[in-house]
Formats: C-alpha cells, structure tokens, sequence
C-alpha cells in the first residue's frame, strides 16, 4: 500500500542517514529532483532506483558544483 509521505521514489531518511560515499567516506547529500546522492568531495552522483541507493562508484556518474 502507498504512504503519501512516501513515494514510491523516496527513500527512507533514516537510510540516508547511514549512507557514506564509498570513495571518500563521507555522507552524500539527497537530491530528491534528481534521485541521487551526491558526494561533492568526490564529484560523484549515485543514482536511486525503485527507491534504492545505488552506492557503487562504477553506477555513478561524474558530478560538479556548476550543475
């Protein structure tokens, strides 16, 4: 069943919460518009699919302040 504070696309906050970028050890930051976790540290964006943090530097694609 759909929880309207949650979409299907959402992920969990207490998840992000856990989340670091495999690269650089840090926490990424959420881009809901996007779905992705962005590390800026490493200029890398993980994508989300179906809800799920894709944390793995080869799905990742490169990423700048400028975008």
């Amino acid at each position: 069943m759909s929880n309207p504070d949650h979409p299907a696309s959402s992920v969990d906050r207490k998840l992000l919460e856990l989340l670091i970028c495999p690269k650089k050890r840090v926490p990424p930051t959420y881009d809901p518009v996007k779905q992705e976790l962005i590390s800026e540290q490493a200029g890398l964006a993980y994508p989300i699919r179906d809800g799920i943090p894709i944390m793995l530097e080869e799905e990742a694609r490169p990423w700048s302040r400028s975008e």
